[in-house]
This record gives structure tokens, C-alpha cells and sequence, in this order.
């Protein structure tokens, strides 16, 4: 009954083959990829919707400019023989409403994708854009009517693309 280490049987004792062919079994895998923490950003369900904002901008700002023209009767983007939708300008408010929606999802993937807290710095950011671009109309030589009614304009464009954009924004931010 000599049983010594390395003889086989007994405590410290195994089968290096059945261990070779235990290992030979199992299947390699590879260690998985590590994604970088934080939220991703469902882009094209943000840019449907930064589409669709740019579109209610612009139809806002024809609303607007159909309130002011026909039951004000202020002679807001063109003169009052223009007729309700006015001139070019009205064009021209309408495209840049569009133009700042889509400015504001761009800025809002960019803070999606780099912030913290991104929909509060976006929040912050058009809600003072918005203000300065409410206000410049205010400064003009135009008659006060006409001013005030721009700038109300203004306001409730900035309005609808922040809130439009933000929501949007929460919604499209996905938890890994």
C-alpha cells in the first residue's frame, strides 16, 4: 500500500488525458465586445421626428402669419394688399422655422450622444435662442402692431420646436 504523490489514486491524483479531452470539449468564445456605457440614440426615430417638428414650424408660422394678416388686420410679412398669406417673407418665416427645427434635433443627437442631462442643456439652449430671436423684432423701426406680432410669432415657434424637439429627444434615448 504504497500510495505516493503521482502514483495515481488517492487525493492528489487525475488523468491528464481525460483532463486534455475535458478541455478539447469546450467550445471557445470569445470574450464579448464592451460597449461604452451610457444610453444610446435611436437617430432615425429622433431625425422622423425632427422631421415632423420642422414641418408643424413652418405650419405654425402660416397659422400665425393668417391670424395676424386676416383677424388683426396688422399688414405682418407684406403689405396689406398681399392678400392673407402675405408676400415672400411669409415663405421665408416658414422656411426657417423648418431650418431651425432641423438645427435643433442636430443639436440635440449632439448633446444625446456627449452630455449629460442633454434634453436640460437642449431646453436651455433653444429656450434662449428663442427669446433673442422673440425680442430682435421688438428693436425694428416697423409699426408696434407689426412688431409685437412678430415677436409673438417668433415666441410660439421657439416654443413648439423646443417642446416638439425635447420630447423627442427622451424618446429616442434608449438604456443599454
Amino acid at each position: 500500500m504504497s500510495s505516493g504523490y503521482g502514483q495515481g489514486g488517492g487525493y492528489g491524483s487525475w488523468d491528464r488525458e481525460e483532463q486534455t479531452r475535458q478541455f478539447a470539449r469546450e467550445e471557445y468564445e470569445p470574450p464579448a465586445p464592451q460597449r461604452p456605457a451610457g444610453p444610446t440614440v435611436d437617430a432615425g426615430r429622433l431625425w422622423a421626428a425632427g422631421v415632423a417638428t420642422a414641418i408643424v414650424a413652418a405650419l405654425v408660422a402660416v397659422v400665425g402669419t393668417l391670424v395676424v394678416r386676416a383677424f388683426l388686420r396688422i399688414a405682418f410679412n407684406g403689405p396689406a394688399s398681399s392678400g392673407v398669406l402675405g408676400d415672400e417673407r411669409t415663405i421665408l418665416l416658414c422656411t426657417l422655422s423648418a431650418v431651425a427645427a432641423l438645427a435643433a434635433t442636430g443639436l440635440a443627437h449632439l448633446l444625446l450622444l456627449s452630455t449629460p442631462r442633454p434634453m436640460t442643456y437642449l431646453s436651455w439652449i433653444t429656450g434662449l435662442v428663442t427669446v433673442v430671436v422673440a425680442l430682435l423684432p421688438l428693436l425694428g423701426n416697423a409699426p408696434l402692431g407689426e412688431r409685437v406680432a412678430n415677436a409673438v410669432i417668433h415666441l410660439i415657434i421657439g416654443l413648439v420646436i423646443t417642446s416638439l424637439v425635447a420630447g423627442a429627444g427622451r424618446a429616442a434615448r434608449r438604456p443599454r
